[in-house]
C-alpha cells in the first residue's frame, strides 16, 4: 500500500516515515501544501495522512482540493489542533478520522489499517481467500493454517490482491503499491514477487490476465 505523509516537523515525520516502511508501506513524505497538492494531482494512493498546519498551503485546503477533484483514497487528519470546531471542519471538509497530536504510534497504525480495510470494503480484520489468511497487524501469513514467510514486497503484492479479489491490477499500478519516489524499480520486480508467492501459495491463486495485469479471483 502506498501512503502519502503531509508534515512539516522533521522529527515527527521521520519516526513516522521508518514506522510505516517497517510496517511495509511505501511511503512519499512531503513537507507543505503545495508539495502535497502537486503529489495528489500526480499519483494514486492508498490512505494521506494529513497535517493542517503546514506552510504554502493549509492541510485542510489540500484536503477540499484533494474531494473537489473526486478523490476517494481514505484521509487520517494528525494534527495538535484540538478545539473540537476544528475537528468537526476537517471532518465535514472530507476527512475519514481525526488523531491528536501527540499520538501513540500503536494507535495510529491501527486506525490506517482500519481506514484501509473501510475503502477495501471490508470489515474483518484478517483477510481471507481460499485458505489463504494475511493479518496486517502482526504481519502473520498462513495457508490451510500452517505460517508462511513472505518478503515484505511479497506482502505488499498480496495485501493489494487479495484486499479485493476479482479487482485487476496492472503491473505499474503494482508497482505504485509497492515503492515510493526514492526507490529504485527494476524492470521485471513485480514478476519476480509474482513467481515468489506463486511457489509458496500455489500456481492458482493469483491469476494472470493476459496483456491487462493479475488478480486474485472472487471464486
Amino acid at each position: 500500500m502506498r501512503l502519502l505523509l503531509l508534515e512539516d516537523d522533521l522529527m515527527i515525520g521521520e519516526a513516522v516515515l521508518d514506522l510505516l516502511r517497517a510496517e511495509h508501506y511505501a511511503v512519499d513524505w512531503v513537507k507543505d501544501g503545495e508539495a502535497a497538492e502537486s503529489a495528489l494531482r500526480t499519483q494514486d494512493y492508498d490512505l494521506v495522512l494529513l497535517d493542517l498546519g503546514v506552510p504554502r498551503r493549509e492541510g485542510l485546503e489540500v484536503l477540499r482540493g484533494l474531494r473537489a477533484r473526486k478523490q476517494r483514497m481514505p484521509v487520517l487528519i494528525t494534527t495538535a489542533r484540538d478545539a473540537v470546531q476544528q475537528r468537526v471542519e476537517g471532518l465535514d471538509a472530507g476527512a475519514d478520522d481525526y488523531v491528536l497530536k501527540p499520538y501513540d504510534l500503536d494507535e495510529l497504525l491501527a486506525r490506517i489499517r482500519a481506514l484501509l480495510r473501510r475503502a477495501a470494503g471490508r470489515a474483518e480484520p484478517v483477510y481471507e481467500h481460499k485458505g489463504v489468511s494475511l493479518n496486517p497487524a502482526t504481519h502473520e501469513a498462513m495457508v490451510d493454517g500452517k505460517p508462511m514467510v513472505l518478503s515484505a514486497r511479497e506482502w505488499a503484492v498480496l495485501e493489494a490482491l487479495i484486499a479485493r479479489p476479482g479487482l485487476i491490477l496492472s503491473r505499474p499500478q503494482l508497482e505504485e503499491k509497492l515503492y515510493s519516489w526514492k526507490d529504485e524499480i527494476s524492470s521485471n520486480a513485480v514478476e519476480v514477487y509474482i513467481h515468489g508467492l506463486r511457489k509458496k501459495l500455489g500456481a492458482d491463486l493469483i491469476r494472470n490476465v493476459r496483456g491487462v495485469g493479475y488478480m486474485v479471483p472472487k471464486e
